[in-house]
């Protein structure tokens, strides 16, 4: 039986001397432990000799399975650590991680959060694809009024939109909450707009909505005011004008005076010393009538501020395609 095993030990010994590779590893084990492999052959061939015979041959044939086995994981555990030596170099400097960014919308957001939270506003999270419902008639905006036509909208195959404004989630509001509702809705919104230095067709906004008892136009001023303040840090020069907006009545515009050319006039604010920052008025009855609420009782106030343009005039960004550029050189500068 020496004769039948030893000579297989002596090459086995040889062949894991000359192996250094993972390659020439697998070639070995499957010359010895392959299917058709040297020492399967042999422990195949047991059925030939006597009994007492094969008690040897299986003994020492499966002592030897196991020493191949075991030096080449030996071997090949050797083999990936050298791998690793030539790789690493202590003595050479570590790899530097650079830090990741926040957008300059996400940060103005964040901070225009963190000032209406101390307000006492709520912040909600509403629908980005809206029914007609939601989007339009529950904002007093039903079908064929002319007030469509001025938001370019994206209309889906299903009939559904992209919300053409945050404005869309009042509705949510007022069915899941009775007043007093004091609440912020931060999100994207989506018109079919001519892309230039001040208009973009995804852009942020975020709506606010005030309804309790004996609410006026002097809150709505009042918490505008105090908002921009503490945003901008510093007193910042605003005016009101008319505007019509089917969700509101009265309804106003309110203009900053541009921080890009100090109201010089500029492309941003369109030679004009002024920029339209965001639309607001009393909340329109019949948008408190789709809500639920007893438009007699209470009243209210909203807003959509153009996160966009904040930032736009908070970090002094002449160009709102910068934002979605994807140009990181513009984007890292923000932290």
């Amino acid at each position: 039986m020496e004769d039948l095993i030893n000579p297989l030990k002596e090459a086995v010994i040889r062949a894991l001397q000359e192996a250094k590779t993972m390659e020439q590893l697998e070639t070995l084990r499957v010359r010895f432990l392959g299917k058709k492999g040297e020492l399967t052959s042999v422990l195949k061939s047991v059925n030939k000799f006597s009994i007492d015979e094969r008690k040897v041959i299986g003994y020492e044939g499966n002592k030897l399975k196991s020493y191949i086995t075991e030096r080449i994981l030996e071997l090949k555990s050797k083999i990936e650590n050298n791998k690793l030596k030539n790789k690493f170099d202590i003595t050479l400097p570590g790899t530097d991680f650079e830090e990741g960014t926040y957008h300059p919308i996400t940060i103005v957001q964040r901070d225009i959060e963190e000032i209406f939270k101390g307000m006492g506003f709520m912040i909600a999270d509403t629908n980005e694809v809206e029914t007609d419902y939601y989007n339009f008639e529950a904002l007093n905006v039903p079908k064929y009024h002319p007030a469509r036509d001025m938001q370019d909208t994206y209309w889906l195959e299903n009939g559904m939109v992209l919300r053409t404004q945050t404005s869309a989630g009042q509705q949510h509001l007022m069915e899941q909450f009775s007043p007093p509702i004091k609440a912020i809705i931060p999100g994207r919104c989506f018109r079919n707009e001519d892309i230039d230095a001040s208009h973009e067709n995804t852009f942020f906004q975020l709506e606010g909505i005030v309804i309790d008892e004996g609410i006026s136009v002097a809150n709505l001023i009042y918490t505008m005011e105090t908002m921009l303040s503490k945003m901008f840090e510093k007193k910042i020069t605003v005016r009101l004008r008319p505007g019509y907006f089917p969700f509101v009545e009265p309804g106003f515009e309110l203009d900053i005076r541009c921080e890009i050319c100090g109201g010089k006039g500029c492309p941003t604010c369109k030679n004009s010393g002024w920029v339209e920052l965001l639309p607001c008025g009393m909340v329109h009855p019949n948008v408190l009538k789709y809500g639920g609420i007893n438009s007699e009782k209470y009243t209210g106030f909203a807003f959509g501020l153009g996160l966009t343009r904040l930032a736009m005039m908070k970090y002094g960004i002449p160009d709102i395609r910068a934002f979605n550029s994807g140009n990181l050189k513009i984007l890292k500068q923000f932290k």
